[in-house]
Parts: C-alpha cells; sequence; structure tokens
C-alpha cells in the first residue's frame, strides 16, 4: 500500500507496512514501535494529556505500543532535532574546558 508515513523516531519511510498499523508494528529501521502517541494525528503536547482527543483515556509512554481506540497514523509524524543549537552548546564547553 502506497502511503507518505515516515517512522516518527527516525523518518524512515513506512510505506511497505499496510494500514491500519497494527498495535505490535516496529519500524524496520530502527525498531521503533509505531502503534504509539508520538505517532497518532491527534498528538499534540498543548493539550492536557498532550492528546486532542478528548474521549481518549490517558497514555502515560507516548512511545511505546499502545490500544488506543482513536489511533490514526500520522504524516510527517517524523520531527528532525535541530543539532545546531546542541553543536553550539558542545563547542563552548569545549572551549571553556579547553578540549
Amino acid at each position: 500500500m502506497s502511503h507518505s508515513l515516515v517512522c516518527w523516531r527516525c523518518g524512515a519511510s513506512l510505506s511497505a507496512l499496510s494500514l491500519p498499523l497494527r498495535r505490535l508494528e516496529v519500524c524496520k529501521a530502527c525498531n521503533a514501535e509505531l502503534h504509539v502517541c508520538k505517532m497518532c494525528a491527534d498528538y499534540d503536547i498543548s493539550y492536557a494529556k498532550h492528546c486532542k482527543e478528548p474521549t481518549a483515556e490517558e497514555v502515560r509512554k507516548k512511545d511505546e505500543a499502545n490500544f488506543c481506540d482513536h489511533f490514526k497514523p500520522k504524516a510527517g509524524a517524523y520531527i528532525a532535532r535541530d543539532t545546531a543549537e546542541l553543536d553550539r552548546a558542545k563547542s563552548a564547553l569545549d572551549a571553556l574546558f579547553k578540549k
């Protein structure tokens, strides 16, 4: 099945997987579980319990497989880390400690 889903953890394409995603489906590239809050269209950290679905039960571990019936995989769930800030901080520490 062709779709534009990518892994929430590493960004690898999930186009080889069929929908709906099974609860214990994992990314072939990084072995991340995929039926997780961070991969859901309703996941939003600006909401209480990080979920836009008001009737969903709270899931404490947002990056582990769960049984949520409201799960809808979200295209674009992967957000690349901004390493520039981290690199600047490391450089500043290295300069401070003359590494």
